[in-house]
């Protein structure tokens, strides 16, 4: 489906149906309280009339009120649900991440909204405990890049990694990914970043870089790929160099950015 046919939906366009599709997702059971955890619908009541704002509850259990929008990125703030759907539909469906401007120019509003809108949803996907990455009979790709500093036209511009923002990934095919800054990708500091966040027993897969063979032995299995190979590989090969693409790890790093 085009992106346009799926902002067609009426989710996108009438804050009613808005809040709505956000109550569908949150509370498939019924409204739970916010503030106490009721959700007894006997005890939930929502309230009505031109005085009381749209999908507003009462718990007469804590005597609170609530919507379905408190206790998330979402609370307070005076952007419509209808454009937090569509920014964060953006953000969950492009390829290669989505960045402020983008959102700025698709949604219409301001770049300092469309940068607040980003900065919500990117903190919204935090892990709150993080768990080791993969485990035993699993990978974990792990690659770095360089970002920032590369327009010559820049007055600034200087050439070289050294001067641009060393960025370490973490991806599990097809499932969690993990970006970090780091002042400088050396040995030291992608080995302390795959320790503290990959399961020992997984299989780490990179491309051939000098960071990872050392650090590589203290998992069950490491893997290479160099990015430059161009015969097609066959067997063995071939399945560990499909799921290590750079298009990945570009779109992690992007959303994080």
């Amino acid at each position: 489906m085009t992106k346009a046919a799926t902002f067609q939906h009426p989710m996108f366009h009438d804050e009613d149906k808005a809040r709505e599709a956000l109550e569908a997702e949150l509370w498939p059971e019924g409204p739970i309280c916010r503030h106490c955890g009721n959700s007894d619908p006997e005890k939930i009541a929502l309230m009505q009339g031109k005085s009381h704002r749209p999908g507003l509850y009462y718990c007469h259990e804590c005597e609170g009120q609530f919507t379905v929008t408190v206790g998330t990125v979402l609370e307070r703030s005076k952007i419509p649900l209808t454009k937090w759907l569509m920014a964060a539909h953006l953000f969950n469906s492009g390829k290669n991440g989505v960045s402020a401007h983008e959102i700025h120019r698709t949604l219409k509003v301001t770049y300092k909204t469309a940068w607040f809108l980003m900065h919500r949803l990117r903190e919204a996907m935090n892990e709150l405990n993080p768990a080791p990455m993969r485990g035993e009979g699993q990978s974990v790709q792990a690659d770095e890049t360089y970002y920032g500093n590369t327009s010559k036209r820049a007055k600034g511009y200087r050439k070289g990694h050294r001067h641009k923002a060393s960025v370490v990934a973490l991806v599990e095919p097809k499932d969690r990914a993990r970006v970090f800054h780091v002042k400088k990708a050396t040995a030291a500091a992608v080995r302390e970043i795959l320790v503290t966040n990959v399961h020992r027993t997984s299989t780490l897969h990179t491309d051939e870089s000098t960071l990872y063979p050392k650090v590589g032995k203290e998992f069950a299995a490491h893997k290479t790929v160099e990015h430059g190979f161009l015969v097609r590989p066959v067997g063995s090969l071939a399945r560990m160099a499909r799921p290590l693409t750079r298009s990945k790890i570009s779109s992690a790093i992007s959303n994080a950015q």
